[in-house]
């Protein structure tokens, strides 16, 4: 009998896709208070291409709503967060989260969030994409082994369990769609890609250190 060769993934990175719970409810409370700010906040710019962003401090004018979405996002990170050990650890995550609105035409720039462990995006309304995927707005993420992989030959991939070899080099995208919560390790490189809908893709970032 043949045994064939064992495949393992190593330096996976991990990215986690979790559909909240309750979330009509949830979202109809997160834009009556992003509503509110916009009126009174010009908002800031950092790697947003257009659109509206909020100061970094939501946790303190969000009210219940935003402090109950951070509570799910430390809870989602205490989950999928180990010692060196693989032991489960149950951390007090300092935190600062933002609101994001994006209209036709609008992006953000590649980038990471330096001096975190966990970042997150919360979306509040997808702005129409998860019934259209045409209208754009995916959040992408860059290999963060760079491009060297897909330089030689940018036809072949890897063998990988799930077919996860077959970017190799290149970037995977995570469409939006409201009540999705994704988080992802705070050095990978994202970029949000521009939204091409008639509406307002709307939603929620934040990062969670120590």
């Amino acid at each position: 009998m043949t045994v064939g060769p064992e495949i393992i993934s190593l330096f996976a990175t991990p990215v986690v896709i979790f559909e909240v719970p309750a979330a009509t409810e949830l979202n109809v409370e997160l834009r009556k208070v992003i509503d509110q700010r916009r009126q009174a906040d010009a908002g800031t710019r950092h790697s947003n291409l257009g659109g509206w962003q909020s100061t970094w401090d939501m946790d303190r004018w969000g009210g219940a709503a935003a402090v109950k979405l951070l509570a799910i996002g430390r809870n989602t990170a205490n989950r999928v967060t180990t010692d060196r050990e693989g032991k489960p650890v149950s951390l007090t995550w300092r935190a600062n989260m933002w609101a994001n609105v994006n209209k036709s035409g609008h992006g953000n720039e590649f980038h990471s969030h330096p001096g975190s462990f966990w970042s997150g995006v919360y979306y509040v309304d997808d702005g129409g994409i998860a019934a259209d995927p045409s209208l754009g707005g995916e959040l992408e993420f860059m290999d963060p082994r760079g491009p060297g992989p897909a330089m030689y030959a940018p036809h072949l991939a890897f063998v990988m369990p799930g077919g996860r070899g077959l970017s190799v080099g290149a970037n995977e995208i995570v469409p939006p769609k409201a009540g999705r919560l994704v988080m992802f390790p705070a050095w990978l490189l994202h970029q949000v890609r521009p939204y091409h809908g008639n509406a307002e893709r709307i939603s929620i970032a934040f990062n969670l250190s120590l």
